[in-house]
Protein backbone atom coordinates (compact mmCIF):
# COMPACT_ATOMS: atom_id res chain seq x y z
CA UNK A 1 0.00 0.00 0.00
CA UNK A 2 0.95 3.70 -0.58
CA UNK A 3 1.06 6.23 1.84
CA UNK A 4 1.42 9.80 1.58
CA UNK A 5 4.01 12.65 0.87
CA UNK A 6 5.41 12.96 4.54
CA UNK A 7 4.82 17.10 4.11
CA UNK A 8 1.26 16.19 4.45
CA UNK A 9 1.97 16.56 8.44
CA UNK A 10 3.13 20.24 8.16
CA UNK A 11 0.03 20.69 6.06
CA UNK A 12 -2.14 19.00 9.02
CA UNK A 13 -0.25 20.88 11.49
CA UNK A 14 -1.01 23.92 9.92
CA UNK A 15 -4.42 23.39 10.11
CA UNK A 16 -4.29 22.73 13.69
CA UNK A 17 -2.47 25.97 14.32
CA UNK A 18 -5.71 27.75 12.68
CA UNK A 19 -8.26 27.10 15.64
CA UNK A 20 -5.59 27.26 17.79
CA UNK A 21 -4.67 30.65 16.55
CA UNK A 22 -9.04 31.65 17.13
CA UNK A 23 -9.87 30.87 20.21
CA UNK A 24 -6.74 32.83 21.41
CA UNK A 25 -7.45 35.50 19.55
CA UNK A 26 -10.94 35.40 20.77
CA UNK A 27 -10.09 34.79 24.11
CA UNK A 28 -7.77 38.10 24.10
CA UNK A 29 -10.03 40.41 22.47
CA UNK A 30 -12.96 38.73 25.27
CA UNK A 31 -10.84 40.29 28.62
CA UNK A 32 -10.08 43.14 26.58
CA UNK A 33 -13.89 43.75 26.33
CA UNK A 34 -14.34 43.15 30.31
CA UNK A 35 -15.96 39.51 29.21
CA UNK A 36 -14.91 37.03 32.62
CA UNK A 37 -12.30 34.95 30.28
CA UNK A 38 -8.87 35.09 31.67
CA UNK A 39 -6.77 35.13 28.43
CA UNK A 40 -4.66 32.92 29.96
CA UNK A 41 -7.37 30.28 30.24
CA UNK A 42 -7.85 30.90 26.83
CA UNK A 43 -4.29 30.63 25.82
CA UNK A 44 -4.48 26.96 27.89
CA UNK A 45 -7.13 26.18 25.53
CA UNK A 46 -5.74 26.92 22.49
CA UNK A 47 -2.30 25.37 23.61
CA UNK A 48 -3.87 21.97 24.00
CA UNK A 49 -6.03 21.92 20.49
CA UNK A 50 -2.61 22.90 19.13
CA UNK A 51 -0.66 19.61 20.36
CA UNK A 52 -3.80 17.10 20.44
CA UNK A 53 -4.07 18.68 16.57
CA UNK A 54 -0.03 18.17 16.16
CA UNK A 55 -0.45 14.73 17.59
CA UNK A 56 -3.38 13.51 15.75
CA UNK A 57 -1.60 14.91 12.42
CA UNK A 58 1.91 12.81 12.95
CA UNK A 59 -1.02 9.36 13.88
CA UNK A 60 -3.00 10.44 10.96
CA UNK A 61 -0.13 10.16 8.64
CA UNK A 62 0.94 6.98 10.19
CA UNK A 63 -2.21 5.55 9.43
CA UNK A 64 -3.08 6.90 6.06
CA UNK A 65 -2.57 4.07 3.09
CA UNK A 66 -4.15 3.59 -0.47
CA UNK A 67 -3.78 1.33 -3.15
CA UNK A 68 -5.21 1.06 -6.51
CA UNK A 69 -6.63 -2.51 -7.36
CA UNK A 70 -7.26 -4.42 -10.12
CA UNK A 71 -11.30 -3.39 -9.35
CA UNK A 72 -11.36 -0.84 -6.80
CA UNK A 73 -9.39 2.03 -5.17
CA UNK A 74 -8.62 0.66 -1.50
CA UNK A 75 -8.29 3.14 1.45
CA UNK A 76 -6.98 3.17 5.53
CA UNK A 77 -7.48 6.36 7.34
CA UNK A 78 -8.67 7.34 11.16
CA UNK A 79 -7.23 7.91 14.39
CA UNK A 80 -9.59 7.13 16.09
CA UNK A 81 -12.26 5.25 14.01
CA UNK A 82 -10.15 3.24 11.78
CA UNK A 83 -12.17 3.16 8.34
CA UNK A 84 -11.38 0.81 5.81
CA UNK A 85 -12.62 2.17 2.33
CA UNK A 86 -13.44 0.05 -0.83
CA UNK A 87 -14.34 2.08 -4.10
CA UNK A 88 -15.29 0.06 -6.72
CA UNK A 89 -14.17 1.72 -10.34
CA UNK A 90 -17.72 1.21 -11.52
CA UNK A 91 -18.96 3.50 -8.87
CA UNK A 92 -16.47 6.71 -9.38
CA UNK A 93 -18.20 9.82 -11.51
CA UNK A 94 -14.92 11.88 -12.16
CA UNK A 95 -12.17 12.84 -10.18
CA UNK A 96 -10.43 15.86 -9.95
CA UNK A 97 -7.10 17.42 -8.25
CA UNK A 98 -7.13 20.01 -5.83
CA UNK A 99 -4.28 22.02 -4.08
CA UNK A 100 -5.32 24.77 -1.93
CA UNK A 101 -2.52 27.90 -0.59
CA UNK A 102 -0.84 25.61 2.15
CA UNK A 103 -0.77 22.50 -0.35
CA UNK A 104 0.31 24.80 -2.96
CA UNK A 105 3.10 26.18 -0.65
CA UNK A 106 4.33 22.78 0.70
CA UNK A 107 4.27 21.23 -3.37
CA UNK A 108 1.18 19.05 -2.18
CA UNK A 109 -1.91 18.52 -4.10
CA UNK A 110 -4.82 16.04 -2.88
CA UNK A 111 -6.82 13.88 -5.84
CA UNK A 112 -10.66 14.31 -4.92
CA UNK A 113 -12.83 11.07 -6.25
CA UNK A 114 -16.82 11.75 -6.89
CA UNK A 115 -18.80 8.48 -6.83
CA UNK A 116 -22.16 7.91 -7.71
CA UNK A 117 -24.46 6.90 -4.24
CA UNK A 118 -25.34 8.92 -0.93
CA UNK A 119 -24.97 12.39 -0.70
CA UNK A 120 -21.03 13.72 -0.12
CA UNK A 121 -20.03 10.42 -1.44
CA UNK A 122 -16.33 12.02 -2.37
CA UNK A 123 -12.91 10.69 -1.50
CA UNK A 124 -9.94 12.72 -0.90
CA UNK A 125 -6.56 11.30 -1.38
CA UNK A 126 -4.72 14.16 0.16
CA UNK A 127 -0.36 14.44 0.85
CA UNK A 128 0.43 13.89 -2.98
CA UNK A 129 2.97 15.39 -5.20
CA UNK A 130 1.26 17.10 -8.03
CA UNK A 131 3.15 14.95 -10.30
CA UNK A 132 1.88 12.08 -8.68
CA UNK A 133 -1.83 13.22 -7.97
CA UNK A 134 -1.98 14.12 -11.76
CA UNK A 135 -0.84 10.45 -12.42
CA UNK A 136 -3.20 9.00 -9.72
CA UNK A 137 -6.31 11.37 -11.36
CA UNK A 138 -5.67 10.02 -14.84
CA UNK A 139 -5.01 6.21 -13.65
CA UNK A 140 -8.52 6.28 -11.76
CA UNK A 141 -9.92 7.75 -14.67
CA UNK A 142 -8.88 5.07 -16.90
CA UNK A 143 -10.05 2.34 -14.83
CA UNK A 144 -13.36 3.92 -14.37
CA UNK A 145 -13.92 4.46 -17.74
CA UNK A 146 -12.87 0.84 -18.63
CA UNK A 147 -15.07 -0.54 -15.81
CA UNK A 148 -18.23 1.20 -17.13
CA UNK A 149 -17.43 -0.76 -20.67
CA UNK A 150 -16.96 -3.94 -18.85
CA UNK A 151 -20.24 -3.47 -17.03
CA UNK A 152 -22.39 -3.40 -20.30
Amino acid sequence: MESLNSRVRLAWVVGALVPGAVILAVGIVAGRIGAPVPPAAAAGVALLIVVLGVAAAFVRYRVWRFEVRDDSLYLVRGVLTRVDTSVPYVRVQHVDTRRGPVERTLGLASVVVYTAGSRGADITIPGLTPARASDLRERLRELATESEFDAV
